[in-house]
């Protein structure tokens, strides 16, 4: 069950959004910074920490409050696939701020300024959803990244939603963790307003810019994420679709949505 969170995310003055954009400038230009100086010869441990660092100060300088339950991953967890519905870019960061992961995306992302570029030195998997036969391909890479110990993460839904719904979710790459042999571990995502209802100025979705997106979420006082990490599942005796179809019943389960709503 969602929890009611009870103070206002009401919007910032102009003053503070500048100030905020200013500082996500900054931070990106380190960002950068690190992904071409320090990332390249750290060890796995140490670029973990980076991100994990790094994606902690940006949801700091964003002023969003991370709320976290169930059992959260430790930073030595290996051989893992997260799964876990999509709303905003922010998922990403208020993943990676609990347990730096591998990610899996959409292959646009690569054409965004900065971003793109800082997701390539992050390591991320990129798939063209539109071409069936890359789906090959990533599943291949996948699995040798889990075998070596690696903590991936995929939304299955394809895309972002506003938070008021959950999409069917696309089950090809969970043949992946399959066979690496790796665990599943389902996470539900919610941006709460005040009252519990969806926050859906933190989404980036539909005709939404990442432009738009972000002066959105420097618009709000205090925006708040509820990250709830639920119970993993062992892929050994399922089938890949079965695992999806369990993966979509936990999520929408804790979110509250019907296991058929899409």
């Amino acid at each position: 069950m969602l929890p009611i969170f009870l103070s206002n995310s009401i919007h910032s003055s102009l003053a503070v959004r500048v100030i905020r954009i200013i500082r996500i400038i900054i931070h990106t230009l380190y960002g950068g910074f690190l992904g071409l100086v320090i990332m390249p010869s750290a060890t796995a441990r140490q670029r973990n920490w980076i991100v994990s660092h790094w994606s902690r100060s940006l949801l700091n300088i964003l002023n969003i409050e991370v709320s976290r339950q169930g059992e959260l991953p430790r930073h030595d967890l290996v051989n893992t696939m997260f799964v876990g519905n999509h709303i905003s870019w922010i998922d990403i960061h208020a993943l990676n701020s609990v347990r730096a992961v591998r990610f899996i995306a959409k292959a646009d992302l690569k054409g965004w300024p900065i971003f793109g570029w800082l997701a390539k030195k992050c390591n991320t998997l990129f798939i063209e959803r539109e071409q069936k036969k890359d789906a090959v391909r990533v599943i291949e890479e996948a699995t040798a990244s889990l075998k070596r110990g690696d903590c991936l993460c995929y939304f299955p839904e394809g895309t972002t939603t506003d938070g008021s719904r959950l999409l069917p979710f696309k089950g090809s790459l969970m043949q992946a963790p399959i066979n690496a042999s790796a665990s599943i571990w389902p996470f539900a995502i919610y941006y709460p307003k005040h009252d519990g209802s969806p926050n859906t100025d933190m989404a980036f979705a539909g005709q939404t810019t990442l432009i738009a997106s972000i002066w959105q979420i420097v618009s709000l006082n205090n925006p708040k994420v509820l990250l709830t990490f639920l119970p993993q599942i062992s892929p050994h005796g399922h089938e890949r679709r079965g695992l999806t179809l369990t993966a979509r019943h936990e999520i929408a389960s804790h979110l509250g949505f019907s296991h058929h709503d899409a």
